[in-house]
């Protein structure tokens, strides 16, 4: 499972055998959550709240080019 990025707790990673479309994992304490990155869309989420998923959806759009580079190299080289 690599970790891509840390921000607030939050851990934002992708599992080795990760499938397209391109997407992002989140977990942090009990919560998890699964975002599409193109566009930026949640998937879906556990025990997360609005305000959660807000701030999650905010942290992504920031590094979106961040995440979905970690992406690419890791699943196309």
């Amino acid at each position: 499972m690599p970790t891509v990025l840390i921000i607030n707790g939050y851990r934002f990673f992708f599992y080795s055998n990760d499938h397209s479309p391109v997407h992002i994992h989140v977990e942090k304490g009990g919560g998890t959550a699964k975002f599409d990155l193109e566009p930026v869309e949640l998937i879906h989420s556990k025990r997360f709240k609005s305000n959660e998923i807000n701030e999650i959806r905010k942290i992504i759009i920031e590094n979106n080019y961040l995440l979905k580079s970690k992406w690419n190299e890791f699943f196309n080289s």
